[in-house]
């Protein structure tokens, strides 16, 4: 791998992103069900998309939220999306995402990020749990809660 960076996501970047192609299997575990349902709540204002680049090549992205008024505070600073491609998974792509949404949310004066998954073997729950986060909690759809101390 070269050097990673952030970037916003833009005309010349949406389609690699939207492009990626994760591990078979992972599919089902892109969206939980209560993102999906939140989505139309969210304002474009609060929303941070941002694709990992490897050089020139998208190799990720991650979309977070940032709304301190938010009604429930899961979605106040959260992962709202992640996705790596599969021929890059384990090399730290998601890694530095995460790390670099941590910080803008530190930036922002939040001491907590939370993010959404669905329990499952092929899901992103030893992920989330290798990064620190705890889960706290669980959805009225069953999905896991789980929150960083940042």
């Amino acid at each position: 791998m070269g050097e990673l960076r952030l970037e916003e996501l833009s005309a010349k970047t949406i389609v690699a992103a939207n492009g990626l192609t994760l591990r078979r299997g992972q599919e089902q575990f892109v969206s939980p069900v209560s993102y999906s349902i939140a989505d139309a709540y969210i304002n474009p204002v609060t929303s941070w998309p941002r694709v990992v680049l490897d050089d020139d090549e998208v190799v990720g992205f991650i979309r977070g939220n940032f709304d301190p008024e938010a009604e429930q505070e899961e979605f106040r600073s959260c992962i709202w999306r992640i996705n790596v491609a599969a021929d890059v998974q384990g090399r730290g792509v998601g890694t530095f995402a995460v790390e670099a949404l941590a910080d803008e949310a530190r930036s922002r004066g939040f001491d907590r990020l939370t993010v959404i998954w669905e329990p499952g073997e092929e899901g992103p729950e030893s992920f989330f749990l290798r990064l620190g986060f705890v889960v706290v909690g669980q959805t009225q759809y069953g999905e896991n809660l789980g929150a960083l101390t940042l």
